[in-house]
């Protein structure tokens, strides 16, 4: 049997929060990452701490400076912290619960960045984040739409944890790619959890869309930062741990699942294109390529920006489709589902047909 949103995050939505104070979250995790930028990228730059041109599948021409993702993770983590701190210092051990494991995994993706670890290290942190992640959830009773299985609940929660950690992390191949997208993907959820009362879902992804908001300054094309994985593990991370937590009200129980799908739905699809497209050609998914979206974009002759923007455009029409879902009758909700999950299936189909590789 499903628990009511009430059950679900009475402890930690018991304190409501305003538009203002919102905005004002917003706004911090935008000044924040985009004043502290800079000084990282002085740092990566004074140490060369770079992302090289060095491989077929990179994009860029330059060397161009990494670390990016920790200002997005300082900031995430701190002001979160802090906010709930001033908010309701009772709720501060919870929410460290619910950044703590994806801070953890930020910090595997730094190490990455650093010193290049091997795709199994890193799948190995993601699992032990989910199951940390499902423990918590489990615990306390916070998953958002649970199926009522409890061992079904912890799969499918480590599953798209592990997931949406590698499909942010896959994404994060052009330009402004990985950062303008989950900006999107965080608002559309601020403003989700706000509609159906669950204010510390909605203030947390507010400051991860203000946070990602203001990177995007330095990342958009031509981008001076990257994020690194650092920046794309974290972010994934934790928005895989809210999307799971959060609960789409006034919903029917088949279509909840279907709100924080459709969130995602462009990185996941990426990631389904690259995996099928790499395991079709013999080869490893976890390889570098340049058969993701955004390069089949280009190899159309689509230019990286206008790629970037189509991109854009598809994550915010799918996160257009998740308002409606939320705020239609259930008849209306069927027909929502089968053009969003159809639509998919049509761009998959047609990504997959675009050449994976540039033509000799």
């Amino acid at each position: 049997m499903r628990t009511s949103k009430i059950e679900n995050e009475e402890e930690l939505d018991s304190v409501e929060i305003s538009l203002i104070q919102y905005l004002g979250i917003f706004l911090v995790g935008v000044l924040t990452v985009g004043l502290v930028t800079p000084k990282i990228r002085k740092l990566a730059i004074k140490h060369s701490i770079y992302d090289s041109p060095n491989s077929i599948h990179k994009t860029h021409t330059m060397p161009v400076p990494y670390l990016g993702g920790v200002g997005i993770i300082l900031s995430v983590v701190v002001i979160s912290i802090a906010g709930s701190w001033y908010f309701d210092s009772s709720q501060v051990l919870k929410i460290i619960g619910i950044v703590l494991p994806c801070l953890i995994l930020g910090v595997v993706g730094l190490i990455d960045d650093l010193i290049i670890l091997k795709p199994w290290p890193r799948f190995v942190v993601q699992t032990a984040v989910g199951a940390t992640v499902s423990g918590i959830l489990t615990l306390t009773n916070t998953m958002g739409s649970p199926t009522g299985y409890l061992m079904l609940d912890i799969l499918i929660t480590i599953t798209f944890i592990v997931c949406l950690s590698n499909s942010i992390n896959f994404f994060d191949n052009i330009d402004g790619g990985a950062s303008g997208t989950v900006a999107i993907s965080s608002l559309v959820l601020s403003i989700l959890a706000f509609q159906s009362e669950q204010f510390y879902i909605a203030a947390l992804a507010s400051l991860i869309a203000g946070s990602t908001l203001g990177f995007l300054w330095w990342n958009r094309s031509p981008a001076r930062i990257y994020m690194g994985d650092a920046g794309s593990l974290f972010l994934g991370s934790i928005m895989a741990s809210l999307l799971v937590r959060f609960e789409p009200s006034p919903i029917s129980f088949s279509a909840s699942f279907f709100v924080p799908l459709f969130l995602v739905a462009i990185p996941l699809l990426d990631t389904l294109v690259v995996i099928v497209s790499r395991l079709a050609q013999h080869k490893s998914p976890f390889q570098g390529g340049r058969d993701h979206l955004s390069h089949r974009l280009m190899r159309l002759g689509v230019g990286k920006v206008h790629a970037v923007l189509i991109l854009w455009f598809l994550t915010g029409m799918y996160g257009l489709m998740s308002i409606v879902l939320s705020n239609v009758s259930v008849k209306f909700e069927k027909f929502t589902v089968i053009f969003g999950a159809a639509f998919w299936l049509i761009l998959c189909a047609f990504f997959i047909r675009v050449p994976s590789e540039d033509n000799n």
